[in-house]
């Protein structure tokens, strides 16, 4: 039939021979698709179906262009035409229900976000954008059912816009006045509804410019609570238009533009938005029993970054996680927590920026210009003076990762709304009359700079790093990455970099794929590995052999806690998912305390006597150094008993004599009692404890 007929033909006709006759291929041929989708209507229970916009327009051209340009007319047209075929197929429930919805999708081009103007009002168009609001579901009147108090007729109205209209008039028989009229609730038609914020994606962005948002109204069951904050989504929807209004003053000439949505698809960020095709699935399976499937993920981790493999295998357990449990009384996580300390130029910022876009549902920020409610929750009055929630970073990228950058430059006011998140893996928020506990199931790969702009190796992690050991406690996995010179590594390194600039791509060719690498771990996801008794016993025997101090003298340095513990579980977890294995084997099991172990040792060494000491980062102090304060206290109770104030050089005196501690030391422990408030001086050159 040729293309122009439509011109001739009833448009609504027009679309029934489309719902009629429009074919695809199947395994068992060709079927015509439409009218299946109709036909199963029945089942689902649904009032809507969706038209795959390049079908229409390969059907008919024009038939296409049309409903671009004057969508609501085409539409409905369309809506009738469906109505009628659906009565054709299934007779029943045709008449159960009064109209069928058309949903269009798949338009041939997208619109860009900011260049939306005048010329896009009333035409249907395609925008993609990240969800950063979502108000909750509410019913929207359709049809007002009106009754007259006067005379009692009830009149039906259809509504518009954003206000409830009432009759102008009675339509009773005799009356015919101008009311009163009382709305009734229950003989009028609601629809659910919702109000979207749509802001541009990073990507989208030009140089310097903030990004753009769009409000988007949904009005529909089956396309309302499709999309949630940190969702990324392309909606297709007629451009609307509409004008604030002064008090007294009437309406702006300077008009809002807002989307009507008529469908919604989420793009992939979310692990369960896009499950692999078969042949993917296929490529996922014959790559997971490859025996060095471990090897090639990692070399595929930024492949730009030279060497950091044991941090590229940190990274790797971080993607593909752990197990988690809910028991009755308590939830143990299965996400991981790594943190890099590293010197200046080590490609930290690199390696958190590849994560956060590797990453389903990855976010990447920096620690200066962030605040506690923008990673938590901010509460936000909206126009009609109510309190209403918006999702912070933490929560955005729940199931995700959240890379916070520079941690060591966050307020520490901030930097408190992290502990929550990062161990109970909730977000709780009492602000304004708004009591709420948010999911955080988010794993946190954190970076941030020594203290004193290089990692001195002869001082403790704590006095290297301004962030608190209550943050650092939390952290399964803490990596060093230092710029030490060294003539070999630095030939190489140059060679990569260098290389890199004259042919403007990596040197190191990625083995996976970054799109096949990201269904990789969204696959992964779904395997739920349990330790084998081999693997139990390895894991035991390690943690047990660290408790266990050289010497069995009472009092020796704490080697590995309970956190290490679970930490290890989630390692040797994550490695056995990388290989989509059901269960933890021994390897898997060797290979997480070989990880655990070089991250202790980079950090959890006791310096004064080489001793692993976990106290180092659960307290910030290691235990030579905790022993020796507890000897200064008690020197000083003892002394405070004979004379009740205790002179400073005399007890400076006692413990360089008696005790042998330095006096250098002894001063420093002295300034810094003071500083903690554990002693004061009543007067100068006298101490007293507290």
């Amino acid at each position: 039939m040729a293309k122009d007929v439509v011109d001739q033909m009833d448009p609504q006709e027009r679309f029934l021979e489309f719902f009629k006759i429009f074919k695809v291929d199947s395994e068992r041929g060709q079927k015509e698709k439409y009218r299946a989708k109709l036909g199963q209507l029945s089942i689902s229970g649904k009032t809507s179906i969706t038209i795959n916009f390049d079908e229409l327009y390969s059907f008919d051209q024009k038939l296409a262009e049309r409903l671009l340009n004057n969508p609501e007319e085409y539409l409905e047209y369309a809506s009738k035409a469906a109505y009628e075929q659906l009565r054709i197929e299934d007779e029943e429930y045709a008449g159960k229900i009064e109209k069928i919805t058309i949903r269009i999708a798949k338009l041939l081009g997208k619109e860009a976000l900011r260049k939306i103007g005048s010329k896009n009002m009333g035409k249907l168009i395609l925008v993609e954008g990240i969800v950063v609001r979502a108000t909750p579901v509410r019913p929207m009147v359709l049809q007002a059912a009106y009754k007259c108090k006067r005379c009692g007729t009830m009149m039906k109205i259809e509504q518009t816009g954003q206000f409830l209209k009432a009759p102008p008039v009675c339509m009773g028989v005799d009356c015919g006045k101008e009311g009163p009229f009382e709305f009734a609730q229950e003989e009028s038609t609601f629809i659910d509804s919702q109000d979207l914020r749509l802001q541009e994606k990073p990507e989208d962005l030009p140089p310097g410019q903030l990004p753009r948002v769009l409000a988007v109204k949904l009005v529909g069951d089956e396309i309302v609570d499709q999309a949630r904050p940190g969702d990324h989504v392309s909606i297709v929807g007629i451009v609307r238009a509409h004008a604030p209004s002064l008090v007294g003053m009437g309406k702006l000439r300077t008009f809002i533009l807002q989307l009507e949505g008529n469908s919604v698809e989420l793009l992939g960020k979310e692990p369960e938005a896009s499950p692999p095709s078969p042949e993917e699935e296929t490529k996922i399976l014959e790559l997971s029993r490859d025996p060095y499937v471990h090897k090639k993920i990692m070399s595929s981790i930024a492949p730009s970054i030279f060497g950091n493999e044991h941090l590229k295998e940190a990274v790797m357990y971080l993607l593909f996680g752990g197990v988690s449990r809910s028991l009755p009384d308590m939830t143990v996580r299965g996400e991981m927590n790594a943190l890099i300390i590293g010197d200046p130029g080590t490609a930290k910022s690199q390696m958190l920026q590849y994560v956060s876009r590797i990453a389903p549902r990855g976010l990447y920020t920096s620690g200066r210009g962030t605040t506690a409610a923008g990673l938590t929750a901010a509460v936000v009055r909206e126009k009609g003076g109510s309190m209403s929630l918006e999702a912070g970073a933490l929560v955005l990228a729940d199931k995700g990762i959240a890379c916070i950058d520079e941690m060591d430059k966050m307020r520490p006011e901030d930097r408190v709304a992290i502990h929550e998140a990062m161990e109970q893996h909730t977000v709780s928020v009492a602000k304004g009359g708004i009591v709420a506990t948010l999911n955080a199931r988010t794993s946190v790969l954190a970076a941030a700079n020594p203290a004193l702009g290089r990692y001195e190796p002869n001082r403790t992690v704590s006095e290297n790093i301004s962030l608190p050991v209550t943050i650092l406690s939390r952290f399964d996995l803490i990596f060093v990455l230092r710029d030490v010179p060294n003539k070999e590594t630095d030939s190489k390194m140059s060679e990569h970099i260098l290389e890199i600039h004259r042919r403007g791509i990596s040197p190191v060719e990625a083995q996976v794929d970054t799109e096949l690498l990201r269904k990789y771990v969204s696959y992964a996801k779904s395997v739920y590995p349990t330790l084998s008794t081999e693997a139990l016993k390895r894991l035991k025997e390690f943690y047990l052999a660290m408790r266990k101090a050289d010497d069995s003298s009472e009092g020796s340095p704490v080697a590995i806690t309970t956190r290490q513990l679970e930490s290890l579980v989630r390692c040797a977890e994550a490695r056995a998912r990388v290989a989509l294995r059901k269960e933890v084997t021994a390897e898997d099991a060797e290979a997480a305390i070989a990880i655990m172990q070089k991250s202790l040792q980079e950090v959890g060494i006791d310096l004064s006597n080489f001793k692993v000491d976990i106290d180092i980062i659960m307290t910030g102090k290691p235990k030579s150094i905790r022993d020796r304060f507890h000897i200064v206290l008690s020197v000083l109770i003892d002394m405070e008993k004979q004379t009740g104030i205790v002179e400073r050089d005399t007890f400076v005196a006692e413990l360089e004599t008696n005790h042998k501690i330095p006096r250098g030391e002894i001063e420093r422990m002295i300034s810094q009692l003071l500083r903690e408030g554990t002693i004061y001086e009543p007067r100068e050159g006298c101490l007293k404890k507290t």
